[in-house]
């Protein structure tokens, strides 16, 4: 019985060692009476243990997610899980509609051009279609249609807009039926629209973008970005011009702006907006001219030029040179009806001027003086 416990105990221990290459055989052998066939064993071990570790190691390192290799299905399932959960978040701010029609319509530098529409401006052989066929009358203008979008104060206008034009943007206003009339001048829905709009081109600015901002009612004969000056931050248009380009007493028109997103334009388009409760029932270029030598806005910075009327001419003082003029625009015309029949007027002047196809030596637009005063 004694014996029998012997064997047992010294078989168990050679298991640990090795296995015996034995077959068979019935009796064990003691450890210490073969020390070199035990010492054989453990080398087998030690060469099978580190043939097993290479190549463990060999398929870790050739895989790309060596755990999920080695861990069990629902072990992967959760690691890839908690792996992606670990991922930075990142939070993305929801793109407004306005923040997509300006992405769709920008042009590399980050400019838009913005015209603002009511019904009245846009039902058919108004406004709106004068301002279009200018663009693709125009010289170097056809390929700048793709960067305006028209701001609509009534659905009316918005539909109308779709229907002809590819940027089109429509205010949310619980009173737009209010503004999709023809709103004479500085009545209370014309002040409405100019306000109204003001706000739009603030939060443009604040949004990142330059912005050359047109009212319908202009030509586009040329393309007018060379003629700007390339270091100025606010850019705008004259009823009248007296020749000097830096004079804060130009008599200006908000109707043509050109604005250069930054700090300074920002803060001068909050001023300028917060102003009209300063100066109530005025419009934007009355308030414009009230604030223009407040020291808000001198030490602001803002480098302020005003646009010459043979570039950029009107009703009120057209171009005296056909042959340089970007623009044409229906001021110091009271009535849509009155804006309309000499906008047609002036544009025909253009077309006959491409037909001769030559420079000319006077320049005559068959367009009243300051049409309907």
């Amino acid at each position: 019985m004694k014996s029998l416990t012997t064997d047992s105990s010294s078989f168990s221990g050679y298991e640990l060692a090795g296995p015996s290459n034995t077959v068979g055989r019935a009796k064990s052998r003691s450890i210490g009476s073969d020390s070199s066939t035990g010492q054989r064993d453990v080398l087998r071990v030690v060469l099978l243990f580190t043939t097993v570790a290479l190549s463990c190691l060999l398929v870790y390192k050739s895989v790309d997610k060596p755990l999920q290799v080695m861990l069990p299905q629902w072990k992967t399932s959760w690691y890839s899980q908690n792996q992606t959960s670990l991922r930075p978040i990142q939070h993305t701010k929801p793109v407004s509609e306005l923040e997509r029609v300006l992405m769709n319509a920008a042009m590399e530098d980050n400019t838009v051009i913005i015209t603002a529409l009511n019904n009245a401006w846009t039902v058919p052989n108004s406004t709106f279609d004068l301002f279009l066929e200018s663009f693709q009358t125009g010289l170097g203008t056809g390929r700048l249609l793709k960067h305006v979008i028209a701001v609509c104060l009534d659905s009316k206008a918005y539909d109308r807009c779709m229907l002809v034009h590819s940027h089109c943007y429509l205010i949310n206003a619980t009173d737009s039926e209010e503004l999709a009339g023809k709103n004479r001048f500085m009545s209370p829905g014309y002040l409405k629209l100019i306000w109204r709009r003001m706000d739009l081109l603030k939060e443009v600015l604040s949004l990142g973008y330059n912005f050359l901002f047109t009212d319908a009612d202009i030509l586009w004969l040329r393309d007018p970005f060379p003629r700007f000056f390339s270091n100025a931050d606010f850019q705008i248009s004259c009823d009248d011009y007296n020749g000097k380009p830096s004079d804060k007493s130009n008599h200006v028109n908000s109707g043509f702006t050109y604005v250069k997103a930054n700090n300074k334009t920002r803060n001068f388009y909050k001023y300028w907006c917060d102003s009209s409760k300063r100066f109530p029932k005025r419009h934007d270029q009355d308030v414009f001219n009230s604030i223009k030598n407040d020291p808000f806005v001198t030490e602001l910075g803002i480098t302020i030029r005003f646009l010459d009327t043979v570039y950029f001419g009107g009703f009120c003082e057209p171009s005296r040179d056909i042959n340089v003029v970007n623009t044409m625009h229906a001021n110091c015309c009271i009535g849509l009806d009155n804006k309309v029949k000499n906008l047609k007027a002036a544009l025909e002047d253009w077309k006959q001027y491409l037909l001769v196809n030559k420079t000319v030596t006077e320049t005559k637009w068959n367009i009243p003086p300051r049409c309907g005063y």
